[in-house]
């Protein structure tokens, strides 16, 4: 009788440890997937901005009020970006969003 209780709480706790390991997994896979689509959805509106014959992104510079035609880096953000400044932030973020003013 003591043998069997003993088998029993050894495979409920590996069932246990089982099924924790499992919902890890299963949230690691969720969160990257979510990044992935995020990642896409940024990529997408990026890439859909009107350019140039240089392939330059034609949008409305936030800070100065005027028409720009910038590079996007890696993190499409504007060549003319400047860390930290408040319009810059927006002007990026809006880049990502896919709600940049353009021309």
């Amino acid at each position: 009788m003591a043998d069997r209780r003993r088998l029993e709480r050894f495979l409920r706790s590996k069932l246990r440890e089982a099924g924790e390991q499992y919902e890890q997994v299963r949230g690691s896979t969720n969160e990257q997937l979510e990044e992935a689509r995020e990642a896409y959805e940024v990529a997408r509106n990026a890439r859909s901005l009107p350019s140039d014959e240089e392939g330059r992104a034609k949008i409305v510079c936030r800070r100065y009020a005027e028409r720009r035609a910038a590079m996007l880096d890696e993190q499409f953000q504007p060549a003319c970006y400047e860390d930290g400044h408040p319009d810059c932030e927006g002007c990026a973020e809006d880049v990502r969003e896919g709600r940049i003013e353009t021309w």
